[in-house]
């Protein structure tokens, strides 16, 4: 058995802990040659243009601060100027924007985003124990709504949590493929999470992003074939991502609404009761009372206009999804 060496203070030289981030007897950052390498690393990337994977190192950087550090907050700042590089948030739209103009533009984000991705869902396809979890899913809704509707939801839940890896990825911040659980979901596994609360709402709503272009795509079939499975297929999958929405706890609208200010909150509340009152589906009632609450009630954020609008696109689109209906089965 190989001796691992013991990791020593480059101050003092006391024995630190692998979990430690300052040294007990001197106060020294106990990872602080590894902060300078990767903090090179991280502006030769910059300098190259490779923005996203110098997000990545710096992303590394912070595992290995506490969190009062003022280096910490220096690289934070560091991570959202060179987030705004990546063109995230997307570009404001004018103050006058309406919202169902915003509306439309978070559908348009929908539409693109995923069908720009395609190539990219096959990747957890490679993972043997992405495959394996998904076949345990598969085979335990294939004996209560038949092969057909458990497939559609199997690649429908599939598509939504892609969404959050590739997101991850876009901010240089590594992720695994999806791991399902029946009768729960799926989740996905990350080093390390999103720094900043605008990051954060990004990578919950891109799941619902996702999902949503899945929808779509079910709706399209159920178009083109008239077959019943494929509009119950898109339904599920409307109401499943509508869940998601709801600005709760570690919910993906939990994590949307983080950057959001008091006033954004109130109207997508306004919008999701509009919504509602239309569908009468009972997820968009749901989430419109829970943006209500949380404008009312906890912290608030600055202000984000990406982010609303991609929050007001879901509510529209995965509502109009919400009226599809059909049949299960096959």
């Amino acid at each position: 058995m190989t001796a691992v060496s013991a990791v020593r203070c480059a101050h003092c030289a006391t024995e630190l802990a692998p979990t430690l981030f300052r040294c007990p007897a001197c106060g020294t950052l106990a990872h602080a040659n590894r902060l300078g390498e990767i903090a090179a690393d991280a502006r030769r990337l910059e300098a190259d243009g490779k923005v996203s994977e110098a997000l990545g190192r710096w992303n590394e950087a912070l595992m290995l601060l506490p969190s009062d550090a003022p280096q910490h907050a220096t690289i934070v700042r560091r991570i959202e100027d060179l987030t705004s590089k990546l063109g995230t948030p997307a570009k404001q739209p004018e103050a006058g924007a309406t919202g169902l103009k915003g509306a439309w533009l978070g559908i348009i984000t929908i539409v693109v985003l995923v069908v720009s991705k395609l190539k990219f869902l096959l990747l957890g396809f490679t993972k043997l124990g992405t495959v394996l979890s998904m076949l345990a899913f598969l085979g335990v809704y294939w004996d209560l709504y038949g092969w057909m509707f458990a497939l559609g939801l199997v690649l429908s839940i599939y598509i939504h949590e892609m969404g959050h890896v590739a997101s991850l990825r876009h901010y240089g911040i590594p992720a695994s493929a999806p791991m399902f659980i029946p009768g729960l979901g799926a989740v996905v596994r990350l080093k390390a999470h999103p720094p900043t609360k605008g990051q954060d709402a990004r990578v919950g709503l891109a799941g619902p992003i996702w999902g949503a272009g899945a929808a779509i795509a079910s709706y399209l079939l159920f178009k083109a074939t008239g077959k019943p499975i494929f509009a119950g297929i898109t339904h599920t999958g409307a109401v499943i991502n509508l869940f998601n929405l709801l600005p709760i706890w570690q919910l993906d609208g939990g994590r949307g609404i983080q950057p959001l200010a008091r006033t954004e909150r109130i109207l997508l509340a306004v919008l999701g009761l509009g919504i509602f009152a239309y569908t009468h589906e009972f997820f968009v009632l749901a989430v419109a009372i829970g943006l209500g609450i949380r404008a009312g009630f906890g912290e608030q954020g600055e202000g984000d206009r990406g982010a609303t609008m991609q929050f007001a696109g879901l509510l529209v689109v995965l509502g109009a999804l919400a009226l599809v209906r059909g049949g299960q089965g096959g």
